[in-house]
């Protein structure tokens, strides 16, 4: 294989061992979520909406680029990949593979940021949950 293409994969590989790692990570947080106090996912809860304010831009910055991207993508005609394959035009055709090698790492920073706002979600959820519940009880007394 290529240098180009070893080195696409090697971080497609790095990225995707980052998405597993954050994905067992928001497993292990939820997972451990009923046993601890409403005062602690209350805590964890305005960690994780911290952490996402301070992301936000970054996250908004790249669904653009990904907006962007896909209207490139959409544009992109299989018969003219094929003139330029047929044509050896291979200024294009790596421009074209820079754009998907991009663009592929695009998708990966957002499924972990849309991990990351799952996590905060979950949160929230079971704070409100938690909220009810006390609220319930209260009522009950």
């Amino acid at each position: 294989m290529s240098t180009a293409i070893d080195n696409f994969t090697q971080q497609l590989h790095d990225n995707l061992e980052a998405v597993e790692a954050r994905a067992k990570s928001l497993k292990k947080n939820i997972q451990s979520l009923p046993k601890k106090t409403q005062a602690e996912i209350q805590s964890a809860l305005d960690t994780a909406k911290t952490n996402l304010d301070a992301r936000k831009q970054e996250f908004d910055d790249y669904r653009a680029k990904l907006t962007t991207q896909l209207a490139a993508k959409e544009s992109e005609v299989m018969s003219t990949i094929e003139d330029w394959k047929a044509n050896r035009e291979v200024e294009k055709l790596e421009h074209r593979a820079d754009q998907a090698e991009d663009y592929a790492a695009t998708m990966t920073f957002l499924a972990v940021a849309a991990m990351e706002e799952a996590e905060a979600a979950n949160l929230d959820a079971i704070a409100a949950r938690l909220d009810a519940e006390a609220a319930a009880e209260n009522t009950e007394q």
